[in-house]
């Protein structure tokens, strides 16, 4: 399956922006998805999870409260709902999907889309 991610942008602090990660070559439905994310200099942070059937979801203790992620593999698309957007936000966003057990952790996923900027701004 080839991943694409995309609704990166711009956005001063406390908005809200929704990235979209649409599948192609592949059904989305088999597979467990995140979202990860790579601010300069920093390393890759698991961000946000969710389940091959949206049934359970995970977040990293940065994101939870603000953050959701969620799915529809009718469209094979999965979304991150982003609020109340920090500085610290910023980053490269990239999805990513596995047929690992250990997605929960942010462990296994081998099949990733290009990445998509937000920056937040103060």
């Amino acid at each position: 399956v080839q991943l694409q991610a995309s609704g990166g942008g711009i956005m001063l602090a406390g908005g809200s922006l929704r990235l979209s990660c649409t599948a192609s070559r592949g059904s989305l439905g088999a597979f467990a998805m995140g979202w990860f994310r790579q601010a300069r200099g920093k390393e890759r942070e698991f961000v946000a999870g969710i389940s091959w059937s949206a049934v359970t979801d995970t977040y990293s203790d940065s994101v939870k409260g603000r953050f959701t992620i969620s799915r529809d593999n009718d469209k094979n698309t999965m979304y991150l709902e982003m609020n109340n957007l920090k500085p610290e936000d910023t980053a490269v966003y990239y999805c990513a999907a596995t047929t690992s057990g250990d997605w929960y952790r942010g462990l296994g996923f081998n099949n990733w889309g290009q990445g998509t900027q937000v920056t937040v701004s103060s």
